[in-house]
């Protein structure tokens, strides 16, 4: 029971930290707590006890093929970022999913005070990798992102991984072309 009333308080709450712009993740889980809590009946010293013995990572699962894409970009040399609007322990997040070994640079958009599609997120991305927006391929889901990082003059492309969007890479493995290749328009 404790299962299905954190997944579906997580689907309820889960947006909340999209108004979060500081690297302080405390309050979200704070009020992720209190809510478990009142639904489970529990007092919060229990609450604390059920989100700890399942922590969010616990539910996440990597996209197929997602270390052996890493590799392959890793093998040919070149230098791995992550940029996500999520909460700001994405390095834990990248370690329980087993790919922060193959990742150089992971930015949570929050740490920096502003999300994707926001420039701002992605100049501090490409400050923490150390290239410029030329010399780097982003890859996102949203097309707006994608638009902002070609804005920024960066090579970008949408990924979507449901095979709905015309034009848009369908297997994340097909990033490893468009690397070797040229990057559609």
């Amino acid at each position: 029971m404790a299962g299905r009333v954190l997944a579906g308080l997580w689907q309820e709450q889960a947006s909340s930290w999209w108004d979060l712009r500081t690297p302080e993740e405390e309050a979200f889980w704070t009020r992720y707590g209190e809510g478990l809590g009142a639904r489970l009946g529990l007092g919060v010293e229990q609450a604390a006890q059920v989100l700890a013995a399942f922590p969010y990572e616990r539910y996440l699962r990597p996209v197929e093929g997602a270390r052996e894409v890493l590799a392959g970009l890793r093998a040919r040399g070149l230098r791995i970022g992550v940029l996500s609007n999520t909460l700001p322990s994405i390095d834990r997040t990248l370690r329980a999913l087993g790919l922060d070994d193959l990742v150089d640079v992971a930015v949570a958009s929050c740490t920096v005070g502003a999300h994707k599609p926001e420039a701002r997120a992605f100049t501090s991305a490409l400050e923490r990798l150390g290239l410029p927006a030329g010399a780097v391929l982003f890859v996102d889901d949203r097309p707006e992102n994608v638009e902002a990082a070609r804005a920024l003059g960066m090579r970008a492309v949408q990924i979507d991984l449901c095979g709905r969007v015309p034009g848009a890479l369908h297997r994340l493995r097909d990033v490893l072309a468009v690397v070797d290749g040229p990057v559609p328009a």
